[in-house]
């Protein structure tokens, strides 16, 4: 422990499946009984741009409902308690992160409280409808999408990333199922790199046998364990 000084966390759906947002996706290849092929993708918005924006308005709506659970509390812990150089990057689209306290933390498939204007492409923080079309803040087009990262597109602030693994002493996996790319190859460039791996999962995760460690729980338990360890040490 004492020769961990940077630290890069990647979380994703699990970490908030236990406050009460579902998990992105489900068997069957669906999405609370839409196809994701219908309401995440680009060509799922050309092609019905109503039922993409009603579908995201819903969810927008349900996530300000949501808590924090004991897993974000923990790492705002962490955030303001570490000395060294932390990053968490989620691949989760809800701001429960910040809510608990944490401020290193990049969105890298971004986020449902932000509506991003493809007219103008200035991104705002956005806690309404988009359905009905409402004119953008800046420059007045009713060209409002949710600024969320669909399949086809490229995640944000990737060489942030990849500069922050380059100097990582440890890379943490919480709550993710290590099937989505580019976010799965984390744990590989991290070990090549030097830093020690370790995974916080419910079940082994696809990727699971790329970690030096892998510890099956929930992340309401496991994390809070995880961060008082690495505080007390």
């Amino acid at each position: 422990m004492a020769e961990i000084r940077n630290i890069v966390i990647l979380t994703g759906a699990g970490i908030s499946a236990e406050s009460g947002i579902d998990t992105f996706r489900a068997e069957g290849g669906l999405w609370e009984q839409h196809r994701v092929e219908d309401v995440a993708t680009p060509e799922g918005f050309a092609r019905d741009p109503d039922l993409v924006l009603r579908f995201y308005d819903m969810r927008r709506e349900a996530i300000q409902t949501k808590q924090p659970n004991p897993a974000h509390d923990a790492l705002a812990r962490l955030d303001e308690h570490w000395e060294g150089n932390l990053l968490i990057v989620t691949q989760n689209v809800d701001d429960l992160h910040e809510r608990a306290g944490a401020k290193r933390v990049l969105h890298m498939h971004g986020t449902h409280l932000n509506a991003w204007c493809t007219a103008c492409d200035v991104k705002n923080p956005w806690t309404g409808t988009l359905a009905d079309r409402p004119p953008c803040p800046d420059c007045g087009q009713s060209a409002l999408r949710p600024d969320v990262v669909w399949f086809g597109e490229m995640p944000y602030e990737m060489e942030r990333i990849y500069a922050a693994l380059r100097t990582a002493d440890l890379f943490v996996s919480i709550g993710t199922s290590g099937a989505v790319y580019p976010a799965a190859g984390f744990v590989r460039d991290a070990r090549s790199l030097g830093a020690h791996t370790l995974e916080l999962n419910l079940d082994r995760s696809q990727g699971s046998g790329w970690f030096d460690e892998s510890r099956q729980g929930r992340a309401s338990e496991l994390v809070p364990e995880w961060v008082d360890t690495l505080l007390d040490s």
